[in-house]
């Protein structure tokens, strides 16, 4: 039975299609339909009751939150694919260190800039020009302490691609395209060299084209 990852293009649902592509693990995309509320239809609400993408059907097994489904099939196919978690206990520690940081400390603001700066235009709300200037303030802080850090490896776990380097992209990817803040990422010598490469991996590619 092949695998479904319920969700359109949101950011969470390609980081976790990003992780299938690079396990090479075979899925199938159930679109659910955000403008028409299908997302917190009684059907879709059986497989996660907040209302909430992506969700996986794997047999009769169902997952939901973008991160643990991550974790999920990366140990799962732990030798298959690219090896997203370390070959030591010492770098998959580093490796959850860094998922941490991500979900605790680069999410947050930088989810508060895609909401003010892009999609509350789309619906004809006033960004609060108050809470993007905090945020960029705060992501400014984080991307400081990225810079440092892989200025003595290539990327944020080693100099292995993980899951922690993954899970940051589709936000990175707006940040940078959509919405007019690219120098956040330009102005860090080292993060901009990181960005340059995980965003041009193959997987990064095959997930944009699938929508």
């Amino acid at each position: 039975m092949v695998l479904k990852v319920y969700g359109p293009g949101t950011a969470a649902s390609r980081r976790v299609l990003l992780c299938l592509v690079e396990k090479d693990i075979p899925f199938e995309i159930v679109p659910v339909d955000l403008v028409k509320g299908e997302h917190k239809s009684p059907e879709f609400l059986k497989l996660q009751p907040f209302g909430v993408l992506p969700v996986i059907q794997d047999g009769d097994f169902t997952l939901f939150e973008s991160r643990a489904i991550m974790r999920y099939y990366a140990e799962k196919y732990k030798d298959q694919g690219t090896n997203l978690l370390g070959k030591t206990i010492e770098e998959r520690g580093t490796v959850e260190q860094w998922l941490e940081v991500e979900a605790q400390n680069y999410f947050p603001p930088v989810y508060n800039l895609a909401v003010h700066i892009m999609f509350h235009s789309i619906v004809g709300i006033q960004p609060d020009s108050k809470v993007i200037e905090e945020s960029e303030q705060k992501l400014a802080k984080v991307l400081d302490i990225y810079e440092e850090r892989l200025s003595k490896s290539k990327y944020l776990a080693g100099d292995f691609v993980s899951l922690a380097d993954l899970s940051h992209v589709p936000f990175a990817q707006f940040l940078v395209n959509d919405m007019g803040k690219e120098y956040m990422i330009r102005n860090r010598k080292h993060v901009s060299a990181w960005w340059d490469d995980i965003s041009s991996r193959p997987s990064w590619k095959k997930v944009l084209q699938l929508g």
